[in-house]
């Protein structure tokens, strides 16, 4: 696989340093080069009233119908709470060997559970959402290690025991090393 870059694009008011550090960490983990870029979008089409959250099907289409075509990797940054219909909400989304995901930012502040704020847990997290997005857009699926951040996590709680690392297993079925 010839060396290309990821692309983080975010929609919403991230701080460039915030960016920057998570950048840093998926080239840590995957060995790109990674490339920021702001973007805007009216999230208005993809609010559900009801649920009064976004629907991530149709943020992860979008980001496909843009992006797929003009980069390898891309994952959309979101700070807004999404869901797919047969889940509560989700951290992220991604397509299995695809070109983009979707990660949000909106369920991992402390803040949400009553909990003291801290800006370096939250960007702990939100690193390790989004690599584990880029690792589903590379074609690996939901590992059984509790470290991986391969790991399914449905709760802050699981997100927060896993490493920002892929387990030596994960590692050896990407193609890329």
């Amino acid at each position: 696989m010839t060396k290309q870059s990821i692309t983080l694009v975010s929609y919403g008011n991230f701080e460039k340093d915030f960016l920057r550090k998570i950048a840093e960490d998926i080239t840590r983990e995957f060995n790109f080069p990674v490339n920021i870029e702001e973007n805007h979008l009216d999230l208005n089409e993809f609010y559900n009233p009801t649920r009064r959250q976004y629907n991530g099907n149709k943020l992860l289409n979008e980001m496909e119908s843009g992006y797929s075509s003009v980069s390898f990797k891309t994952i959309g940054l979101f700070r807004v709470d999404i869901f797919i219909p047969i889940l509560t909400y989700i951290y992220g989304q991604a397509i299995l060997n695809g070109s983009t995901g979707i990660a949000s930012i909106y369920r991992l502040k402390n803040e949400l559970y009553g909990m003291k704020q801290d800006e370096n847990l939250l960007l702990e997290r939100f690193s390790k959402v989004v690599i584990h997005e880029l690792g589903h857009t590379l074609g690996l699926i939901h590992c059984h290690i509790p470290t991986c951040v391969m790991r399914a996590s449905t709760y802050v709680e699981i997100l927060d025991q896993k490493s920002k690392n892929l387990c030596p297993l994960c590692r050896k079925e990407l193609k890329i090393y």
